[in-house]
Protein backbone atom coordinates (compact mmCIF):
# COMPACT_ATOMS: atom_id res chain seq x y z
CA UNK A 1 0.00 0.00 0.00
CA UNK A 2 3.38 2.23 -0.29
CA UNK A 3 3.25 3.81 -3.47
CA UNK A 4 5.45 6.46 -4.43
CA UNK A 5 7.28 9.26 -2.03
CA UNK A 6 8.18 12.51 -1.80
CA UNK A 7 11.56 13.25 1.03
CA UNK A 8 10.40 16.28 3.08
CA UNK A 9 13.85 16.24 5.26
CA UNK A 10 16.55 14.25 6.48
CA UNK A 11 16.97 13.43 10.06
CA UNK A 12 20.67 12.10 11.34
CA UNK A 13 21.33 10.73 7.44
CA UNK A 14 17.90 8.96 7.04
CA UNK A 15 15.72 10.18 4.53
CA UNK A 16 11.68 10.98 5.88
CA UNK A 17 9.78 10.70 2.89
CA UNK A 18 6.00 11.17 2.80
CA UNK A 19 3.61 9.10 0.72
CA UNK A 20 0.51 10.47 -0.83
CA UNK A 21 -2.02 8.04 0.98
CA UNK A 22 -1.22 10.04 4.11
CA UNK A 23 -2.84 12.96 3.36
CA UNK A 24 -5.93 11.20 3.70
CA UNK A 25 -4.71 9.79 7.22
CA UNK A 26 -3.84 13.90 8.26
CA UNK A 27 -7.44 14.70 7.09
CA UNK A 28 -9.05 11.76 8.87
CA UNK A 29 -7.36 12.11 12.33
CA UNK A 30 -7.48 15.91 11.62
CA UNK A 31 -11.44 15.71 11.59
CA UNK A 32 -11.66 12.87 13.92
CA UNK A 33 -10.11 14.80 16.70
CA UNK A 34 -11.85 18.17 15.85
CA UNK A 35 -15.53 17.01 15.60
CA UNK A 36 -15.35 13.69 18.35
CA UNK A 37 -12.88 13.38 20.70
CA UNK A 38 -11.79 16.60 21.17
CA UNK A 39 -15.16 18.16 21.96
CA UNK A 40 -15.97 15.01 24.44
CA UNK A 41 -12.41 15.87 26.63
CA UNK A 42 -12.91 19.52 26.66
CA UNK A 43 -16.53 20.74 26.20
CA UNK A 44 -17.57 24.51 26.09
CA UNK A 45 -14.95 25.38 23.60
CA UNK A 46 -15.23 27.48 20.06
CA UNK A 47 -15.87 24.91 17.27
CA UNK A 48 -12.27 26.87 15.48
CA UNK A 49 -10.41 25.91 18.81
CA UNK A 50 -11.08 22.11 18.39
CA UNK A 51 -9.82 22.28 14.55
CA UNK A 52 -6.50 24.11 15.34
CA UNK A 53 -6.42 21.31 18.16
CA UNK A 54 -6.94 18.39 16.37
CA UNK A 55 -4.08 20.28 13.71
CA UNK A 56 -2.08 20.36 16.34
CA UNK A 57 -2.90 16.54 17.86
CA UNK A 58 -2.10 15.35 14.06
CA UNK A 59 1.65 17.09 14.03
CA UNK A 60 2.21 14.90 17.44
CA UNK A 61 0.94 12.38 15.86
CA UNK A 62 3.44 12.60 13.14
CA UNK A 63 6.54 13.83 15.73
CA UNK A 64 5.54 10.46 17.18
CA UNK A 65 5.84 8.34 14.68
CA UNK A 66 9.09 9.69 12.94
CA UNK A 67 10.81 9.54 16.98
CA UNK A 68 9.17 5.92 16.89
CA UNK A 69 10.83 4.72 13.38
CA UNK A 70 13.88 6.52 14.03
CA UNK A 71 14.49 4.58 16.82
CA UNK A 72 14.44 1.61 14.63
CA UNK A 73 16.66 2.75 11.97
CA UNK A 74 19.44 4.30 15.01
CA UNK A 75 19.26 0.95 16.16
CA UNK A 76 19.23 -0.90 12.77
CA UNK A 77 22.61 1.19 11.74
CA UNK A 78 24.07 0.12 14.81
CA UNK A 79 24.18 -3.58 13.44
CA UNK A 80 25.26 -2.66 9.92
CA UNK A 81 21.76 -2.64 8.47
CA UNK A 82 21.06 -0.01 5.56
CA UNK A 83 18.38 1.48 5.67
CA UNK A 84 16.03 3.44 3.13
CA UNK A 85 14.52 5.66 5.30
CA UNK A 86 11.23 6.59 7.04
CA UNK A 87 8.22 6.79 5.03
CA UNK A 88 5.08 8.25 6.29
CA UNK A 89 1.90 6.31 4.80
CA UNK A 90 -1.72 5.59 5.69
CA UNK A 91 -0.98 3.45 8.56
CA UNK A 92 1.11 5.14 10.13
CA UNK A 93 5.36 4.50 9.45
CA UNK A 94 7.51 2.38 8.84
CA UNK A 95 11.19 2.13 8.61
CA UNK A 96 12.46 0.80 5.48
CA UNK A 97 15.37 -2.06 6.34
CA UNK A 98 17.18 -3.29 2.72
CA UNK A 99 18.20 -6.49 3.66
CA UNK A 100 17.42 -8.86 6.88
CA UNK A 101 18.95 -8.82 10.20
CA UNK A 102 21.69 -10.21 10.52
CA UNK A 103 21.17 -12.24 13.88
CA UNK A 104 18.26 -12.73 15.78
CA UNK A 105 19.77 -10.69 18.73
CA UNK A 106 19.52 -7.76 16.26
CA UNK A 107 16.06 -8.41 15.06
CA UNK A 108 14.84 -8.00 18.33
CA UNK A 109 16.71 -5.42 19.47
CA UNK A 110 15.62 -2.92 16.38
CA UNK A 111 12.37 -4.48 16.81
CA UNK A 112 11.80 -3.62 20.94
CA UNK A 113 12.81 0.03 20.97
CA UNK A 114 9.68 1.00 18.43
CA UNK A 115 7.61 0.00 21.59
CA UNK A 116 9.90 1.38 24.44
CA UNK A 117 10.11 4.80 23.03
CA UNK A 118 6.42 5.21 22.35
CA UNK A 119 6.04 4.12 26.37
CA UNK A 120 8.79 7.12 26.72
CA UNK A 121 7.16 9.28 24.76
CA UNK A 122 3.65 8.60 26.28
CA UNK A 123 5.37 8.92 29.44
CA UNK A 124 7.04 12.58 28.80
CA UNK A 125 3.89 13.66 27.74
CA UNK A 126 1.93 12.76 30.74
CA UNK A 127 4.37 14.01 32.80
CA UNK A 128 4.28 17.30 30.93
CA UNK A 129 0.06 17.21 31.08
CA UNK A 130 0.36 16.61 35.53
CA UNK A 131 2.98 19.76 35.11
CA UNK A 132 0.65 21.77 32.75
CA UNK A 133 -2.43 21.50 35.38
CA UNK A 134 0.36 22.63 38.24
CA UNK A 135 0.92 25.56 36.37
CA UNK A 136 -2.64 25.95 35.03
CA UNK A 137 -1.82 25.86 31.58
CA UNK A 138 -4.78 26.52 28.61
CA UNK A 139 -7.16 23.51 28.96
CA UNK A 140 -7.20 22.87 24.56
CA UNK A 141 -3.02 22.47 25.45
CA UNK A 142 -3.35 19.76 28.33
CA UNK A 143 -6.19 17.84 26.02
CA UNK A 144 -3.70 18.07 23.09
CA UNK A 145 -0.47 16.50 25.67
CA UNK A 146 -3.03 14.36 27.49
CA UNK A 147 -4.45 12.54 24.20
CA UNK A 148 -1.01 12.67 22.74
CA UNK A 149 0.22 10.38 26.07
CA UNK A 150 -2.83 8.17 25.31
CA UNK A 151 -1.70 7.77 21.84
CA UNK A 152 1.80 6.95 22.00
CA UNK A 153 0.64 4.02 24.94
CA UNK A 154 -2.39 2.65 22.79
CA UNK A 155 0.80 2.67 20.19
CA UNK A 156 3.29 0.69 21.95
CA UNK A 157 0.73 -1.94 22.74
CA UNK A 158 -0.74 -2.29 19.91
CA UNK A 159 2.84 -3.14 18.57
CA UNK A 160 3.89 -5.58 20.83
CA UNK A 161 1.11 -7.74 19.81
CA UNK A 162 3.47 -10.92 18.64
CA UNK A 163 1.62 -10.68 14.84
CA UNK A 164 4.28 -10.11 11.91
CA UNK A 165 5.37 -7.47 10.80
CA UNK A 166 4.32 -5.45 13.91
CA UNK A 167 7.02 -4.83 16.19
CA UNK A 168 6.02 -7.58 18.62
CA UNK A 169 5.63 -10.35 15.58
CA UNK A 170 9.19 -9.74 14.79
CA UNK A 171 9.92 -9.82 18.42
CA UNK A 172 8.70 -13.81 18.22
CA UNK A 173 10.16 -14.40 14.76
CA UNK A 174 13.40 -12.75 16.47
CA UNK A 175 12.82 -15.69 19.91
CA UNK A 176 11.70 -18.31 17.64
CA UNK A 177 15.54 -17.86 15.20
CA UNK A 178 17.41 -18.09 18.18
CA UNK A 179 15.72 -20.78 19.89
CA UNK A 180 15.01 -23.07 16.89
CA UNK A 181 18.20 -21.36 14.66
CA UNK A 182 16.31 -21.55 11.56
CA UNK A 183 14.96 -18.36 10.39
CA UNK A 184 12.56 -19.23 7.96
CA UNK A 185 10.70 -21.79 9.57
CA UNK A 186 10.46 -18.53 12.64
CA UNK A 187 8.99 -16.16 9.29
CA UNK A 188 6.85 -18.93 8.53
CA UNK A 189 5.05 -18.90 12.31
CA UNK A 190 5.18 -15.65 13.30
CA UNK A 191 3.91 -14.49 9.33
CA UNK A 192 0.95 -16.85 9.57
CA UNK A 193 -0.01 -15.48 13.19
CA UNK A 194 0.78 -12.10 11.06
CA UNK A 195 -1.90 -13.29 9.27
CA UNK A 196 -4.42 -14.85 11.28
CA UNK A 197 -4.05 -11.26 13.77
CA UNK A 198 -5.01 -9.64 9.98
CA UNK A 199 -7.86 -11.47 9.48
CA UNK A 200 -9.30 -11.00 12.81
CA UNK A 201 -9.33 -7.55 12.55
CA UNK A 202 -11.03 -7.79 9.35
CA UNK A 203 -13.61 -9.52 11.28
CA UNK A 204 -13.41 -6.89 13.89
CA UNK A 205 -14.27 -4.44 11.53
CA UNK A 206 -17.16 -5.86 10.01
CA UNK A 207 -19.18 -6.35 12.95
CA UNK A 208 -17.97 -3.02 14.18
CA UNK A 209 -19.75 -1.78 10.78
CA UNK A 210 -22.63 -3.94 11.48
CA UNK A 211 -23.17 -2.31 14.83
CA UNK A 212 -23.35 1.59 13.34
CA UNK A 213 -19.59 2.28 14.21
CA UNK A 214 -18.98 2.80 9.74
CA UNK A 215 -15.50 5.11 10.35
CA UNK A 216 -14.07 2.78 13.29
CA UNK A 217 -15.21 -0.56 11.63
CA UNK A 218 -13.72 0.62 8.55
CA UNK A 219 -10.01 1.10 9.69
CA UNK A 220 -10.28 -1.80 11.48
CA UNK A 221 -10.99 -4.13 8.12
CA UNK A 222 -8.45 -1.59 6.35
CA UNK A 223 -5.78 -2.17 9.07
CA UNK A 224 -6.23 -5.94 9.27
CA UNK A 225 -6.28 -6.05 5.36
CA UNK A 226 -2.64 -4.30 4.94
CA UNK A 227 -1.40 -6.54 8.15
CA UNK A 228 -3.01 -9.67 6.22
CA UNK A 229 -0.78 -8.96 3.17
CA UNK A 230 2.55 -7.54 4.68
CA UNK A 231 2.87 -10.65 6.70
CA UNK A 232 1.69 -12.97 3.17
CA UNK A 233 4.47 -10.46 1.17
CA UNK A 234 7.42 -11.06 4.33
CA UNK A 235 7.16 -13.97 4.33
CA UNK A 236 7.46 -14.19 0.29
CA UNK A 237 10.34 -11.68 0.29
CA UNK A 238 12.13 -14.41 2.25
CA UNK A 239 11.84 -17.01 0.23
CA UNK A 240 12.56 -14.66 -2.62
CA UNK A 241 16.27 -13.79 -0.76
CA UNK A 242 16.66 -16.97 -0.46
CA UNK A 243 16.02 -18.46 -3.51
CA UNK A 244 18.53 -15.84 -5.22
CA UNK A 245 21.21 -14.44 -2.50
CA UNK A 246 23.85 -17.38 -3.73
CA UNK A 247 22.73 -17.30 -7.33
CA UNK A 248 25.04 -15.28 -9.93
CA UNK A 249 23.83 -13.21 -12.56
CA UNK A 250 24.89 -15.07 -14.69
CA UNK A 251 22.70 -18.05 -13.88
CA UNK A 252 19.65 -16.00 -15.16
CA UNK A 253 21.05 -13.63 -18.33
CA UNK A 254 20.68 -13.93 -21.99
CA UNK A 255 23.68 -14.48 -23.19
CA UNK A 256 22.90 -13.08 -26.93
CA UNK A 257 21.31 -10.01 -25.86
CA UNK A 258 19.97 -7.54 -28.27
CA UNK A 259 22.73 -5.03 -29.40
CA UNK A 260 22.40 -2.08 -32.02
CA UNK A 261 25.77 -0.68 -33.76
CA UNK A 262 27.09 2.29 -33.47
CA UNK A 263 26.60 3.48 -37.30
CA UNK A 264 22.98 2.26 -38.22
CA UNK A 265 20.76 5.54 -39.01
CA UNK A 266 17.86 6.42 -35.99
CA UNK A 267 14.96 6.25 -38.69
CA UNK A 268 16.80 1.79 -38.81
CA UNK A 269 16.84 1.95 -34.89
CA UNK A 270 13.27 2.82 -34.34
CA UNK A 271 12.11 0.60 -37.40
CA UNK A 272 14.09 -2.65 -37.01
CA UNK A 273 14.90 -2.29 -33.35
CA UNK A 274 12.20 -0.31 -31.13
CA UNK A 275 9.34 -1.32 -33.07
CA UNK A 276 10.51 -4.95 -33.49
CA UNK A 277 11.78 -5.86 -29.70
CA UNK A 278 9.66 -2.73 -27.83
CA UNK A 279 12.44 -2.11 -25.50
CA UNK A 280 13.48 1.76 -23.62
CA UNK A 281 16.87 0.84 -23.81
CA UNK A 282 19.49 -0.92 -26.10
CA UNK A 283 23.15 -1.63 -25.53
CA UNK A 284 25.40 -0.14 -28.32
CA UNK A 285 28.41 -2.36 -29.43
CA UNK A 286 31.53 -1.69 -31.36
CA UNK A 287 33.79 -4.86 -32.29
CA UNK A 288 32.59 -6.59 -28.98
CA UNK A 289 33.09 -3.50 -26.33
CA UNK A 290 30.19 -1.80 -25.12
CA UNK A 291 30.71 2.04 -25.89
CA UNK A 292 27.25 3.52 -24.63
CA UNK A 293 23.32 3.18 -24.54
CA UNK A 294 20.35 4.76 -26.93
CA UNK A 295 17.36 5.06 -24.66
CA UNK A 296 14.07 6.48 -26.45
CA UNK A 297 14.43 9.23 -24.34
CA UNK A 298 17.32 10.15 -27.02
CA UNK A 299 15.41 9.71 -29.84
CA UNK A 300 12.10 11.31 -29.08
CA UNK A 301 13.94 14.65 -28.68
CA UNK A 302 14.92 14.64 -32.18
CA UNK A 303 12.51 15.87 -34.86
CA UNK A 304 11.13 13.29 -37.15
CA UNK A 305 12.93 14.52 -39.94
CA UNK A 306 16.65 14.33 -38.44
CA UNK A 307 16.14 10.13 -37.84
CA UNK A 308 17.39 9.13 -41.62
CA UNK A 309 20.42 11.89 -41.40
CA UNK A 310 21.51 10.57 -37.59
CA UNK A 311 23.38 8.11 -37.03
CA UNK A 312 22.76 6.00 -32.85
CA UNK A 313 26.56 7.22 -32.90
CA UNK A 314 25.26 11.05 -32.43
CA UNK A 315 22.67 10.07 -30.04
CA UNK A 316 24.16 7.29 -27.71
CA UNK A 317 25.06 8.28 -24.12
CA UNK A 318 27.37 6.91 -21.48
CA UNK A 319 25.74 4.18 -19.79
CA UNK A 320 24.97 4.58 -16.34
CA UNK A 321 26.43 2.81 -13.42
CA UNK A 322 23.20 1.53 -12.04
CA UNK A 323 22.18 0.22 -15.16
CA UNK A 324 25.16 -2.52 -15.20
CA UNK A 325 26.25 -5.20 -13.32
CA UNK A 326 28.93 -7.82 -13.68
CA UNK A 327 28.16 -11.66 -14.42
CA UNK A 328 29.56 -12.54 -10.57
CA UNK A 329 27.35 -10.14 -8.86
CA UNK A 330 24.49 -11.84 -6.96
CA UNK A 331 20.74 -12.19 -8.77
CA UNK A 332 19.60 -10.87 -5.32
CA UNK A 333 21.60 -7.62 -5.38
CA UNK A 334 20.77 -6.87 -9.30
CA UNK A 335 17.21 -7.36 -8.12
CA UNK A 336 17.89 -4.73 -5.75
CA UNK A 337 19.14 -2.32 -8.12
CA UNK A 338 16.36 -2.83 -10.72
CA UNK A 339 13.94 -2.00 -7.61
CA UNK A 340 15.68 1.18 -6.55
CA UNK A 341 16.04 2.60 -10.01
CA UNK A 342 13.37 1.20 -11.66
CA UNK A 343 14.50 -0.49 -14.62
CA UNK A 344 13.49 -3.90 -16.35
CA UNK A 345 16.72 -4.68 -17.42
CA UNK A 346 20.15 -4.68 -16.71
CA UNK A 347 23.45 -5.03 -19.14
CA UNK A 348 25.83 -7.42 -17.91
CA UNK A 349 29.02 -6.20 -18.31
CA UNK A 350 32.69 -8.11 -17.66
CA UNK A 351 35.93 -6.28 -18.35
CA UNK A 352 34.22 -3.70 -20.93
CA UNK A 353 32.70 -6.16 -23.02
CA UNK A 354 28.69 -6.79 -23.51
CA UNK A 355 28.12 -10.52 -22.08
CA UNK A 356 24.72 -10.70 -21.38
CA UNK A 357 21.00 -9.35 -20.59
CA UNK A 358 19.52 -9.74 -17.76
CA UNK A 359 15.56 -9.07 -17.33
CA UNK A 360 13.33 -8.83 -14.65
CA UNK A 361 10.81 -11.26 -16.29
CA UNK A 362 13.45 -13.48 -16.26
CA UNK A 363 14.46 -13.28 -12.72
CA UNK A 364 10.30 -12.95 -12.10
CA UNK A 365 9.65 -16.32 -13.89
CA UNK A 366 12.07 -18.60 -11.95
CA UNK A 367 10.76 -16.81 -8.52
CA UNK A 368 7.51 -18.14 -9.78
CA UNK A 369 8.49 -21.91 -9.91
CA UNK A 370 10.24 -21.28 -6.58
CA UNK A 371 7.84 -19.69 -4.83
CA UNK A 372 5.07 -22.56 -6.16
CA UNK A 373 7.40 -25.37 -5.07
CA UNK A 374 7.42 -24.02 -1.40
Amino acid sequence: MIGKSVTIFRLFGFEVKLDASWILLAVLVTWTLAVGVFPSTAPHLRAAAYWWMGIAGTFGLVVSIIFHELCHSLVARRFGLPMRGITLFIFGGVAEMEDEPPSARAEFLVAGIGPLASIAVALALYGLTTAGRSFAWAEPLLAVTHYLAYLNLILAFFNLVPAFPLDGGRMLRATLWGYQGDMERATRISSQIGASFGIALIVLGLFAVLEGNLIGGIWWFLIGMFLRSAAKSAYQQLLVRDAIEREPVSRFMNRTPVTVPAGITVQQLVDDYIYRYHFKMFPVVEGGTLVGCVTTTEVKSLARAQWPQLTVKDILVQCSPDSAVSPTTSALAALSSMSRSGRARLMVVDQGRLVGILSLKDLMDFLAIKLELK
